[in-house]
Formats: C-alpha cells, structure tokens, sequence
C-alpha cells in the first residue's frame, strides 16, 4: 500500500516534561487510528516504545472484545515503563476501539494494512524530536507485525513478546490433526496448500467453514505471506525475544524457534507469565480467569526484561 506522507499526522501536544497520557491521531489510507502516548516525568529525551496488540477484535489496552471482561496487559506495560523512564504509544488497530471508523471489510482487511499502520507510527515517533530511540513492541500476533514493520521503518531494535515461531499454516496443522478424522484433515491440508500459494479455495467443507470461510481467506493468505523465523531473521537490529512460562497459546518452544532464526537476539524467558502476561500458573482454572482480569499483575520479570533492553547497557 502506498501512504501519502503528507496525509500522516501525529496529534502530540504535551510539552516537554510533561508526565502523563494523551489521546494521539494519526490519519492514514482509510481513516483516522486513536492510541494513546504515555510519557515519564521528567525533561531531556527518552526512548519510546511503540506497542502493538494481539490478533483479533484486541484494543490499545490487550483487552479482546471476545471476552466479557478486560486484562489491561497492555495498559500496565505502558504504565510500568513509565515509571522506568520509558514512553510508549499504544493504539487501536483499525476497525477496533476508537478506530473503528477506519476498519475494512474481512474480506478486504490485509496482514499488510496492521503493516503498514505500524510503520507509519513508527515513522511518525522518529520524527518526534522529544524521543532518543524509537523501539517496537509487538504481542502474540503483534510480534509478526513488529518484525516486518521495523524492517521498513526507522526503528532501533525490536521486540517480541509472546510471537509464534511457526507460521500460521503449521499451527493449524499441529492443533487440527488430533482433532479432525484421517479425510477432513486431508481436506484441510489441501486448503492449506492452496491458500499457501495465494489461491483462494471455492470448495470448504461446513466443518472447517468458520476457519476459512471465503471472507477471511485473503487475510490468511496475506500472514502466510510472512513466516515469523523468517521475519526475525531478516532484522538487522537488535531484537529482544520474550515468553512466559504458562503460557498456554504460545510455547517456549516457539520462542526458541525464533531465537534460533535469530541467533544474536536476546531470549528472556519469564517464570510464571502467561498469554496475556500476567503472573499465572499453568492450571485451566487460574489461567481463563486472567484474561478478564486487570488485578491480576503483570509478571515483574517482563517488565524487567523491557526496561533493561530498552535502555541498554
């Protein structure tokens, strides 16, 4: 997609030193995203982080409108390296929360629009003469989007957290085989196939239709255009690769995949971090509840993690 740089406004008014959160725009192909900019107290440049949510109906905040209730993962991140010094800019991704009026139809939304997006903002903080570094921090999906939009723009070095070391297609094989009969998973195979080449598929059995139902196959086809090993590979700067322990959608095996697509990257495993990064054990009945949380604290050892990286040795 090709953006009008022109037409790109970031809306920042804080005056330097100025501590707190304020409501951000920045107009692109299609509408206007909302986010929020959070800065520490203090004067004299800092660093900033630009955070990107999760898959799906996911606001600024890490909070799923698939859920009944909220986590605030992201909200606490951006609060907690606050206190470290750190500005963030966290947002809405088009279609969701605030952004809502700048969303597409599923049928015509694109991995290259979230893309995109990211890389303009990324673009936008460079710009901004209050901040040292410009980083980006991406969560679950998030993490692929980070890796190819810091390869496009400006950025100082990248950070995953929570980001699948496989790509979509293998996933989908490994979570489906135990669970479909010998012929539907040949079905699902062949559609996997197809879609892997960019070729959309008429043909889906009512079985497998929520999963590929015509509308969402252009976006699928868009992620298996970008593998995550491959992504991080590809990153010249400095990469930080984080994953929790309880973590019940994504492995640390899937971090270390990455890492070793990556093998300068710095792998921080947190003890006790769960998907929505929250300090959880590993049990079902601890880990559903902790989605729609926000008491339950962040596990310090992100945080950590962030804040050492971000400001370097």
């Amino acid at each position: 997609m090709q953006w009008v740089m022109g037409m790109l406004v970031l809306m920042l008014s804080l005056p330097a030193g100025a501590a707190g959160e304020q409501e951000v725009t920045l107009a692109v192909e299609g509408g206007v995203l909302h986010g929020t900019l959070s800065l520490p107290a203090g004067d004299g440049k800092v660093p900033v982080v630009l955070l990107h949510a999760g898959s799906g109906p996911t606001d600024r905040n890490g909070n799923s409108a698939m859920l009944p209730g909220r986590n605030d993962a992201l909200r606490m991140l951006a609060d907690a390296l606050a206190r470290n010094g750190i500005a963030t800019l966290r947002y809405d991704k088009r279609g969701i929360g605030a952004s809502a009026p700048a969303g597409l139809r599923e049928a015509d939304l694109r991995l290259d629009h979230y893309i995109d997006d990211a890389t303009a903002w990324l673009r936008q903080l460079r710009a901004d003469p209050r901040f040292s570094r410009v980083l980006m921090a991406g969560h679950s999906e998030g993490a692929l989007i980070a890796a190819v939009a810091c390869q496009r723009a400006p950025a100082d070095a990248c950070i995953s957290i929570a980001g699948a070391g496989s790509s979509l297609d293998e996933i989908l094989r490994v979570q489906l085989k135990p669970r479909l009969p010998p012929e539907l998973y040949q079905q699902n195979e062949h559609i996997l196939q197809s879609l892997a080449r960019g070729e959309l598929v008429a043909d889906v059995p009512a079985a497998l239709l929520a999963l590929y139902r015509p509308s969402v196959q252009p976006y699928l086809i868009s992620s298996l255009k970008y593998p995550p090993r491959a992504a991080v590979a590809a990153l010249s700067m400095p990469l930080l690769i984080v994953q929790g322990s309880t973590d019940l959608q994504v492995s640390v095996d899937d971090a270390r995949a990455l890492a070793a697509a990556a093998p300068k990257a710095k792998l921080v495993i947190v003890p006790g971090m769960n998907h929505v990064l929250k300090l959880v054990s590993g049990e079902l009945a601890q880990q559903m509840p902790s989605y729609a949380n926000p008491d339950l604290p962040l596990a310090p050892g992100l945080v950590d993690a962030v804040t050492a990286f971000v400001q370097g040795p």
